[in-house]
């Protein structure tokens, strides 16, 4: 049995000025780009083995196992996904002091948890493999998370609630929705906290097309 990797956009928030940070290495009910899908409770089994341990799987860097950046101080379930609160060792590990400012310019922007399947089946509408045990084996940081679906499931979340995401997160979604680059930062440099489906109708620049497409799936996406 080979691992296998899930990656999630990062979900994350440093503690104060401090090496600390916490989020989400996985989202349940989430598809990712294998079409796999985890389930609430697959990783129960495996951290109560872990715990029985005394240790937490290790943090990585982009799934190296020659390359630990530091240490999960907590990991459990909730209703959203797997929560992990972890700490880099800034001070005694290079690499994890270059992890650190990537994180916080937003370079790096994906945790990916490696993993066995213990138990699973396959939805018979869909074809999405739903896993419903795992042994979680480590959580790296990663550079380019593979679950879009994740960030379209983010950002919806934030347009649900009556918030925008980030500059950059919303771009990102942009890019994962099948817009250019330079649309994209067309659309992010006309003001995307203002657009509404009326704005592409007033503009007569090149974005008309990008606008006009960016207001149908903000609205269908808002209707998922």
């Amino acid at each position: 049995m080979t691992m296998t990797h899930f990656d999630v956009p990062l979900e994350l928030k440093f503690v104060a000025d401090t090496d600390v940070f916490e989020g989400y290495a996985s989202v349940f009910n989430v598809t990712d780009n294998a079409n796999d899908m985890i389930v609430k409770g697959a990783f129960q089994k495996s951290l109560a083995a872990h715990r029985d341990t005394g240790r937490l799987p290790p943090l990585l860097w982009q799934h190296d196992a020659k390359q630990p950046i530091g240490a999960w101080r907590q990991m459990y379930e909730d209703e959203h996904g797997l929560y992990v609160e972890g700490q880099l060792f800034t001070s005694d590990i290079p690499r994890a002091k270059e992890a650190y400012r990537l994180l916080r310019e937003n370079v790096v922007t994906g945790l990916s948890i490696g993993y066995k399947a213990r138990e699973s089946h396959r939805d018979a509408k869909t074809g999405t493999r739903v896993l419903s045990e795992i042994d979680l084996l480590e959580v790296s940081l990663v550079t380019f998370p593979a679950n879009e679906m994740a960030r379209v499931s983010a950002m919806k979340s934030a347009l649900d609630s009556g918030h925008l995401p980030a500059p950059k997160e919303f771009e990102a979604f942009l890019r994962d929705a099948g817009f250019s680059r330079k649309q994209a930062k067309t659309v992010m440099a006309l003001g995307y906290k203002s657009l509404q489906p009326r704005d592409a109708e007033e503009r007569g620049d090149d974005a008309l097309a990008a606008i006009q497409e960016l207001a149908r799936k903000l609205y269908a996406l808002s209707q998922m």
